[in-house]
C-alpha cells in the first residue's frame, strides 16, 4: 500500500493495522517528523518514501529507498508506485492534489483528507473512496443498502462545550488545545473547537452518501461517531472507540478486519452516559452556515482556505480565537465565482490562492 502522511496519529495507526494484517508499505510520506520517519523506514523497508522540505533530506535516513521531495514528489511517487490502494492522512488543502493523482491513477482511495471533498467534492468520483473519518465510516457501515430518511453525525464539543459562550471569542490556542477526550494534531483540534471540523464532514457526507439531510449532534464521550434514520422509521448508532484503526482496518483489508478484534467492545457504564444535545450556535456560530454549504458546497473552497490561515494566525498568537470566525464569515461575503471556473484543480487552486491572501489582510 501507499500511505501519505505516515507520523501522524492516523499515520501510526494505519502501520499497526498494515503489520498486524501482514500488508506491506511500497510508498511512504511525511512532513517535518524526520526522526519519526526514520524509525517507520526501518521498521517497514519501504521502497519509496517522499517528504516535503528538501531542507530535511541531510536528516533522512532512506535504507536505500528511493527519494521523492515536494509536491510534485508525491504526486510522482504515486504515479510510479503499484500499489492499488492509497491512504491519503495528509492535513489540509495539500492533500487535495494527492487525491486526485490517485484517482487518476485508477488506484483505491481511503480517504482521511477532509479538504479533498470539502474544496472539490463535485470534481471526486467517490465510488473508489473507502472513507476513514470515524463518523462516515460509521454511515457506511450502517448504511446497508436501504432507504435512508437523515444522516446524523456527532460531535465532541471540542475545549470550550463548557465554556460560557461570552468567554469563548477570548480563549487563547493553549486553552483550544486542551480537547476534552483525546490529543490529536493541533489543526483538527482547533477546528474541532469551532465546530468547521463538522461542517468540514456535512460536506464529505453530502459527496459520500449524495444526500442533503444531514445533521449533528454533540455526543460528549465519542462513542458513537454516527447515526441513520432510515425511511422505515427505524434508527441505528454506531459505537466504537475514536482512534480510527477499525475504518483503517476495513480499508486495508475488509475481509480479514470482519474476523478480526481490531478494538475492544463498548463498556455498558459508559453507553448508560450517552446523551445527545443540539449544537448550540451561540457557542458555535459558524454551525449556522451549514444548510448554507449543503445548498451550495462550491463554497467550500472558501471555507477551508480561510479557516486554514485563520487558523494558522490564532496559533501564531496573531488573532484570538473569535477572529476564526470572524476572517471565515468576512471570507464567505466577500468573494462571488461562476461555477465553470470551479469545474478544474487548477480553478479550485486560483480561487483557493485569492482566498488565501485576502483572509490573512483582513484587518479586525
Amino acid at each position: 500500500m501507499i500511505l501519505l502522511g505516515s507520523t501522524g496519529t492516523i499515520g501510526v495507526n494505519a502501520l499497526e493495522i498494515a503489520q498486524r494484517f501482514d500488508i506491506c508499505l511500497e510508498s511512504m510520506s511525511a512532513g517535518r517528523n524526520i526522526d519519526l520517519f526514520n524509525a517507520q523506514i526501518a521498521r517497514h523497508s519501504p521502497k519509496k518514501v517522499a517528504i516535503i522540505e528538501p531542507k530535511d533530506l541531510k536528516k533522512l535516513q532512506p535504507k536505500g529507498a528511493k527519494v521523492y521531495v515536494g509536491a510534485d514528489g508525491i504526486l510522482e511517487m504515486i504515479e510510479e508506485s503499484a500499489s492499488s490502494l492509497v491512504l491519503n492522512a495528509l492535513v489540509g488543502f495539500a492533500g487535495l492534489a494527492p487525491t486526485l493523482q490517485s484517482l487518476k491513477c485508477d488506484k483505491t482511495l481511503a480517504l482521511a483528507n477532509k479538504e479533498s471533498l470539502v474544496s472539490a467534492g463535485w470534481l471526486i468520483d467517490t465510488s473508489k473512496i473507502i472513507p476513514i473519518d470515524s463518523e462516515h465510516f460509521g454511515l457506511w457501515y450502517l448504511k446497508n443498502n436501504r432507504p435512508i430518511k437523515k444522516l446524523l453525525i456527532t460531535a465532541s464539543g471540542g475545549a470550550f462545550r463548557d465554556a460560557p459562550p461570552q468567554d469563548i471569542p477570548y480563549k487563547s490556542a493553549h486553552e483550544a488545545l486542551q480537547h476534552p477526550n483525546w490529543k490529536m494534531g493541533k489543526k483538527i483540534t482547533i477546528d474541532s473547537a469551532s465546530m468547521v471540523n463538522k461542517l468540514f464532514e456535512v460536506l464529505e457526507a453530502k459527496w459520500l452518501f449524495k444526500t442533503d439531510n444531514i445533521d449533528g449532534y454533540i455526543e460528549r464521550t465519542s462513542s458513537i461517531h454516527a447515526l441513520i434514520e432510515f425511511v422505515d422509521g427505524s434508527t441505528t448508532a454506531h459505537f466504537a472507540s475514536p482512534d480510527m484503526k477499525l475504518p483503517i482496518a476495513y480499508a486495508i483489508n475488509a475481509k480479514k478486519a470482519l474476523q478480526t478484534p481490531i478494538i475492544a467492545n463498548m463498556e455498558l457504564e459508559k453507553i448508560q452516559t450517552i446523551r445527545f444535545e443540539p449544537i448550540d450556535t451561540k457557542k458555535f456560530p459558524l454551525w449556522q452556515l451549514k444548510d448554507t454549504l449543503i445548498k451550495n458546497p462550491y463554497l467550500g473552497v472558501i471555507l477551508n482556505a480561510s479557516n486554514e490561515i485563520a487558523v494558522k494566525k490564532f496559533l501564531d498568537a496573531k488573532i484570538p480565537f473569535g477572529y476564526i470566525v470572524a476572517i471565515v464569515e468576512k471570507s464567505l461575503e466577500k468573494f462571488e465565482f461562476e461555477l465553470k471556473d470551479l469545474q478544474t484543480q487548477e480553478g479550485i487552486i486560483a480561487l483557493d490562492n485569492e482566498v488565501r491572501t485576502f483572509a490573512d489582510s483582513v484587518l479586525l
